[in-house]
């Protein structure tokens, strides 16, 4: 069915690899060019974080209910006409003529994500024997979060040389493309059956909020995102103030840190096998908020290396979450996933409206004191409501990366 264009790669890999990139390349795209967007507008932080806040916001809107609609409608139908749509509200942020009509297009953007990355998902495991779906996830992964580091960085370059407009167009030019080459390269479902209907989703969806576990872990996914958020967001408002006055192009080179936890979070299986999921969550939350409080240090390097230190926390939480919620869902696991990614992004845009009361009233160390407590809130629910004893996790790897 599918030949292997280049590196090994199937042409299904390679379109499911291209529909996570194509989705987080927009949905992080304005966040190195906040202070440049700021200046343009006449907006203060908190005012123009709500072009993050609305995406996120949209996302956890739509999320639980594009499982159900892709179930009824069929997988690659909604994966490419939703690629493909997503490329106009992307092109209209850079026709904007004020920051609301902006916020507006961004949150049209996110409205139209989740049937791309989340549907996706569920196409991989669908369509690929359990051997091989592994594989495929970590493609789409790795695809999503080279998305999302390609998105800010293609951004602050650009805007650099062409401006914030052109960087955007580029953007919307290239989630088109990525839409058509999906449409080509995607192969027809062979083992989709048909969902009974909506009313069917919605009851197992339902009776997720039964499990205690479940709530749990959905508070860790909404903290997760809420410090991704806030965190990435507001540096860049330090960063580009003195003594540091930071160019659009090397606040996006900052993001080369999410690609240092993409390297190790599939290494989070392995670890969960050898301490346990509790075990190992505990450290690696305190190793989160060590690299929190090493961004209010003086040295850029040291700044860096904290961002770096938390990309990689981040991730590995996000990876043990993600699939703790797999296990813990004893049916209807394509809807508990669909809630777990709406607490996920609430919590995204919690932080981004939160990190601007807080930026405004204190500034950066206000912002780490925020992320601290609720680093220290998601260590608890870890410690005092995650079970104990769990069936041991397969090697998975995170839903969406922040």
């Amino acid at each position: 069915m599918s030949s292997a264009p280049r590196f090994g790669l199937s042409a299904r890999q390679w379109a499911v690899g291209l529909a996570g990139y194509c989705t987080f390349v927009n949905l992080y795209a304005p966040q190195a060019i906040l202070p440049m967007l700021s200046v343009e507008f006449g907006a203060g932080a908190a005012e123009i974080a709500n072009i993050m806040t609305a995406s996120t916001l949209a996302v956890a809107v739509t999320a639980p209910f594009t499982g159900a609609v892709a179930d009824v409608l069929g997988r690659r139908r909604v994966i490419v006409t939703a690629m493909l749509l997503l490329a106009i509200p992307t092109l209209m942020c850079a026709l904007s003529s004020s920051l609301h009509e902006l916020i507006i297009w961004r949150f049209i953007q996110g409205l139209v994500m989740p049937p791309v990355f989340a549907v996706t998902i569920a196409y991989i495991g669908d369509e690929w024997e359990p051997r091989e779906a592994t594989a495929a996830t970590g493609i789409y992964t790795s695809g999503a979060s080279l998305g999302g580091f390609s998105g800010r960085f293609i951004t602050g370059v650009l805007s650099d040389m062409v401006g914030w407009r052109g960087a955007m167009i580029a953007i919307a030019v290239i989630t088109f493309a990525g839409g058509l080459a999906v449409m080509m390269l995607l192969p027809r479902e062979k083992k989709f059956i048909r969902s009974e209907g909506f009313i069917a989703s919605g009851k197992h969806m339902l009776q997720h909020f039964r499990n205690a576990q479940l709530l749990a872990t959905y508070a860790v996914g909404f903290g997760v995102l809420f410090t991704f958020v806030l965190l990435f967001t507001y540096i860049n408002f330090r960063l580009a103030a003195p003594p540091y006055n930071l160019s659009p192009t090397w606040l996006g080179a900052i993001f080369v840190s999410y690609l240092v936890g993409s390297a190790l979070a599939p290494w989070s299986g392995w670890a969960i096998g050898r301490f346990g999921r509790r075990r190992f969550m505990i450290p690696v939350i305190g190793c989160w908020i060590f690299g929190v409080l090493l961004t209010l240090s003086g040295p850029l390097w040291l700044i860096v290396v904290g961002l770096m230190i938390s990309a990689a926390s981040g991730l590995i939480c996000q990876t043990i979450s993600t699939g703790y919620v797999t296990i813990t869902a004893k049916a209807g696991r394509s809807s508990a996933v669909g809630l777990y990614v709406t607490s996920f992004y609430i919590g995204g845009s919690f932080g981004a409206a939160l990190g601007g009361i807080a930026w405004i009233f204190g500034g950066w160390p206000a912002c780490v004191a925020l992320i601290v407590t609720i680093q220290l809130c998601m260590g608890a629910i870890v410690y005092f409501l995650w079970s104990k004893r769990v069936p041991a996790q397969p090697m998975t790897t995170p839903v969406e990366p922040p």
